[in-house]
């Protein structure tokens, strides 16, 4: 990790600098494979899944047979450790349900909302360098909660052309059944045109690579909605006199060890602190198993010593995925902090909790994009439909006020419509 003390605030912005790769670059390698899906289908699935997974897939979906051999090979331990994740994050998310919002806003002029689950959703599942089984658990538990008619799943498959089996557990537990084995850009165009066998969706939902995040951005042109711009993941921390080197350089591997092109960023109040979490950091990456992948994420990481007030004017701008405050008075923190993806509160709230089971969603806004999106709710998997009814005695009143908004627009055929339902009144 590079170290900086007291940057001044124009240097701030190169600081920070995410390692993305540009853009244009990254659509230009994804834009032929998703025109090649469009036009091919499931014979250009076939021929990507080779030459990306090193794999020949005959049948993308997931047998009965596969999900069968699938819960055999999970642990008793696991199992367990999935449905108690899935039962927090079911209470979290369940408790996010709105009743339908009724409205009288004058005398016979009613208004209402009403949630409407999206009725074709895809989900994405990452596979690759680690199956993140978590994930399903996140997207399909709230998809469950909002009445999504259609739920259709993607993930990568192993070089035996097999999905995980932790994967294919946790979407049984969840009640998902059409799993399919294809992953990266190929993935989510075939969810955004449909193939023979992979249904077109409304909306796709899901973490992934940066051709992940640009297939998904790509998608949008076609008509399609998506989650948000989620890419390689991110951390940040903040750190006083009161946090321990340890729990803060576990929680910036844990983030560190997730890619390569992961980031993550330690500000604290003294350069004590940085120097005592640096000789931490040597120690446990030295016993982790990524310990390659969590060095090189390391590599584009930084540690920057700020007082208090600059510290959270820069997590600000910042915005990261995740940022943990790891301080004595958390809330006081917490309560000045406006863009961020999730927060975890004082020296004993890890971020992996909220990767796996604490009951709030894993699925956030990287790259910045926390300063305006929300990470995954319930609210993601819904629309909000509004309706309106007028009676007479509200039409006698609303009425008016509509003919003379609609005459200054000089839109006639609009007054005509509150018209001759008022001269249907008087006539009665």
């Amino acid at each position: 990790m590079k170290v900086f003390i007291n940057p001044d605030k124009s240097s701030w912005s190169q600081l920070l600098k995410r390692p993305t790769m540009d853009l244009e670059e990254i659509e230009q390698k994804v834009r032929p494979v998703m025109e090649m899906v469009k036009q091919k289908g499931d014979s250009a699935l076939r021929q990507l899944t080779r030459q990306f997974d090193g794999v020949d897939v005959e049948d993308f979906q997931v047998s009965e047979s596969e999900f069968e051999e699938a819960e055999k090979l999970v642990d008793s331990q696991l199992k367990t450790a999935i449905l108690t994740a899935k039962s927090n994050i079911e209470a979290f998310h369940k408790a996010q349900e709105q009743p339908e919002l009724v409205v009288e806003t004058m005398p016979g002029v009613k208004c209402y909302r009403r949630s409407v689950g999206i009725e074709k959703v895809g989900l994405y599942i990452p596979g690759g360098t680690a199956p993140l089984f978590s994930t399903v658990l996140m997207l399909a538990v709230p998809a469950r909660l909002a009445g999504c008619r259609e739920i259709v799943l993607c993930t990568p498959p192993n070089k035996e052309g097999k999905v995980h089996p932790a994967i294919l557990y946790t979407a049984r537990v969840v009640g998902i059944s059409r799993v399919f084995k294809v992953g990266g850009a190929q993935a989510i165009a075939a969810l955004t045109f449909g193939t023979e066998t992979i249904p077109q969706v409304y909306k796709i939902f899901g973490p992934g690579n940066q051709y992940v995040t640009a297939a998904k951005q790509l998608s949008t042109r076609f008509g399609l909605a998506i989650d948000m711009p989620a890419g390689p993941s991110e951390v940040a921390i903040y750190a006083d006199g009161t946090a321990s080197p340890e729990f803060v350089a576990a929680d910036l591997l844990s983030q560190a060890e997730h890619g390569s092109d992961s980031q993550v960023v330690l500000v604290a109040n003294s350069q004590a602190m940085i120097q005592q979490v640096q000789k931490a950091i040597e120690t446990q990456l030295a016993a982790l198993p990524r310990a390659d992948v969590a060095s090189q994420a390391l590599k584009n990481s930084v540690a920057i010593v700020l007082n208090e007030n600059e510290a959270i004017e820069l997590l600000n701008e910042y915005g990261a995925e995740h940022l943990i405050l790891s301080v004595s008075e958390p809330w006081r923190i917490a309560n000045q902090i406006i863009n961020a993806g999730s927060v975890f509160l004082g020296h004993l709230t890890p971020e992996s909790a909220g990767d796996y089971a604490s009951g709030t969603n894993h699925t956030l806004p990287t790259n910045g994009y926390a300063k305006m999106y929300s990470g995954v709710s319930l609210d993601s998997f819904v629309k909000k439909i509004t309706y309106q009814e007028i009676s007479p005695e509200g039409l006698k009143v609303l009425g008016p006020v509509v003919e003379k908004m609609a005459e200054a627009e000089e839109l006639q055929a609009h007054k005509n419509a509150v018209t001759v339902r008022l001269n249907a009144l008087r006539d009665v």
